[in-house]
């Protein structure tokens, strides 16, 4: 099954000081740098969903630019989707710099074709919706959320079929769970470096 890979990076990191969190250095590596290690050796089609394009220009990918004018991680899923070429898109955040191919290749795993939302489900009930697999049917639910107003991900899973995937089926790739790690805060930041020199 021929699947993209699609980085989120139209955040505006406004708790992290309005930086962009795609380039924050953790370890010598910008966080996208990182990502893009993961997904290259999975994904032949890599996208990026951003506002602008040109910051992204250096690694010659596709930049899917947000069609709405609100910016969140629903208008850059939206964006990736309509951008893609492939039936289902795999998307992470451009802030989780320890995204590991073994749970993502877990993830893929679990796909059927039918299934348009396959998402990471946490012992607390907890869904994962930025470490998750979207297909090209939720195009038109998105959409219609979107211009309503309403950004919570998760709202439109209603309307589609969603496959949780508990995360004991998920940890022989990823034992730590280090993939669901985001810098959002300048604390997050601090300790991800930490996390790095003692090679987690």
């Amino acid at each position: 099954m021929n699947i993209a890979g699609i980085i989120l990076a139209g955040g505006l990191g406004t708790r992290m000081g309005h930086v962009k969190k795609a380039f924050l250095d953790i370890g010598g590596l910008a966080i996208i740098d990182r990502l893009l290690a993961v997904y290259r050796p999975l994904f032949q089609e890599i996208i990026i969903s951003a506002r602008e394009a040109d910051e992204f220009a250096e690694y010659g990918l596709p930049v899917a630019l947000d069609r709405f004018e609100a910016r969140s991680s629903l208008t850059g899923i939206h964006a990736g989707l309509e951008t893609m070429t492939t039936d289902f898109g795999f998307f992470s955040a451009c802030d989780a710099p320890f995204l590991q191919s073994g749970l993502v290749e877990r993830l893929l795993a679990e796909i059927a074709p039918d299934d348009d939302v396959i998402i990471p489900l946490k012992e607390d009930g907890y869904r994962e919706p930025l470490c998750a697999i979207y297909s090209k049917r939720c195009l038109p639910f998105i959409a219609d959320q979107l211009a309503q107003g309403d950004f919570k991900i998760i709202r439109f899973f209603e309307h589609v079929r969603v496959k949780e995937v508990p995360v004991a089926r998920l940890y022989d790739g990823d034992p730590e769970f280090l993939s669901f790690f985001n810098v959002n805060r300048p604390e997050d930041l601090a300790e991800a470096r930490l996390m790095i020199g003692g090679k987690f």
